[in-house]
């Protein structure tokens, strides 16, 4: 199932045959058949009126979501309760929650930022230094087709294409064979991320380089169940059609279960939470060579106002935005 947030009101939805269907409509058809009494009331309780209500509803949610597919399977579907794709809009499917993002956890993208070591000899320090990352604190997140306003300190803005996944019950000190008890499901991430005018690195910071006004896109859409399996998930970078990235995510040095046990040891995790895996080689920064002293930087890979950035998986979609 691909759950979709749609249009202005971002009501919740499942992208299924080019339609995307209305959950809140399908499933009180569904119970108004049934001869449920109240199936409006019904359909809002089980539901949820948000995505972050949606999924901590949990399974009740899911088998709700389900009926009302059900439906539009069996009868079409109706312009009642769906609509056809390109007559409405996608929007981030994002909770409203926090957004983890790891550091540093492919090999070859490490081995480019830090001076071309050994693939081998990476995995090994990173894997001994332990994980890192940084938090995503935006009060908006892009959606598909959304533009990327680009800031005006940096003359280096960067592209990651990343896999995630999104958290669907409460806990802490989850152990990493627990993991898939808590994944509601797998989304797609592009990490924009400002390479200049980072500050004094600091131990402790503002983090201001990951944290700006379009800073982070997600979609385009969170697909649950399938037997869709983040620990080996497809995942391509495009800028303006050219390939830049391409991996998969079971080259990642800390896999999606470890970096979940690793916060969740002091910080409770939430329903609606997102982890994002971090990127693998291609962006504009681990390409670019170092420049001499005293020479600039060439800039010729990272992006410019008008460019277009495709982060897509053929288990996920597509996630599109253009640069503004």
């Amino acid at each position: 199932m691909r759950i979709v947030l749609f249009g202005e009101a971002a009501r919740l939805g499942v992208l299924e045959g080019g339609h995307v269907l209305d959950l809140a409509a399908a499933y009180t058809e569904s119970l108004r058949r049934a001869g449920a009494s109240s199936p409006e009331q019904v359909a809002a309780e089980r539901l949820g009126s948000s995505l972050g209500e949606l999924i901590a509803n949990g399974s009740s949610a899911l088998d709700a979501a389900e009926e009302a597919l059900d439906l539009a399977r069996r009868d079409g579907f109706d312009p009642a309760w769906s609509l056809p794709l390109e007559q409405t809009r996608l929007r981030a499917p994002w909770p409203g929650r926090r957004i983890a993002c790891v550091g540093g956890n492919y090999a070859d993208h490490l081995a480019g930022m830090t001076g071309g070591f050994s693939m081998e000899a990476v995995t090994a320090q990173a894997r001994e230094n332990g994980q890192w990352g940084f938090w995503k604190v935006p009060s908006e997140v892009a959606g598909p087709g959304d533009e990327l306003p680009y800031p005006r300190r940096t003359e280096y803005l960067d592209y990651e294409g990343e896999a995630a996944v999104v958290i669907s019950r409460r806990g802490k000190d989850i152990p990493a064979d627990r993991f898939e008890d808590y994944v509601f499901g797998v989304t797609l991430v592009n990490d924009v991320s400002i390479r200049d005018n980072m500050g004094r690195p600091f131990p402790m910071s503002y983090n201001l380089a990951k944290n700006f006004d379009g800073c982070v896109a997600m979609g385009p859409v969170i697909v649950v169940g399938e037997q869709l399996s983040p620990l080996s998930l497809e995942v391509e970078t495009k800028v303006n059609g050219e390939t830049r990235q391409r991996f998969d995510t079971s080259a990642m040095i800390f896999s999606f279960p470890e970096v979940l046990e690793f916060l969740s040891r002091d910080l409770t995790f939430v329903p609606g939470d997102v982890i994002s895996g971090g990127t693998a080689k291609g962006t504009a920064a681990d390409s670019t060579p170092r420049p001499a002293e005293g020479e600039k930087r060439p800039r010729e890979l990272f992006l410019d106002p008008g460019d277009t950035v495709e982060v897509s998986s053929p288990q996920v979609g597509v996630l599109t935005n253009t640069v503004s």
